[in-house]
């Protein structure tokens, strides 16, 4: 829970004196873009796993 605490406080450190917005919404976006492509990735290789495929 730490972890995620920490990962939180840079995440919000890292956006909180940009003065742009259009770079501040793009940033984010772009981190919500590549978060939700490990997720894909992560689903896609425990269907794999609990199907029985076999990784040869």
């Amino acid at each position: 829970m730490d972890k995620i605490l920490l990962v939180k406080e840079i995440y919000i450190e890292a956006f909180r004196n940009w003065r742009n917005i259009f770079l501040k919404k793009y940033f984010k976006a772009f981190s919500w873009f590549c978060f939700a492509l490990w997720i894909i990735t992560m689903y896609a290789f425990i269907f794999r796993l609990s199907t029985g495929f076999a990784f040869d």
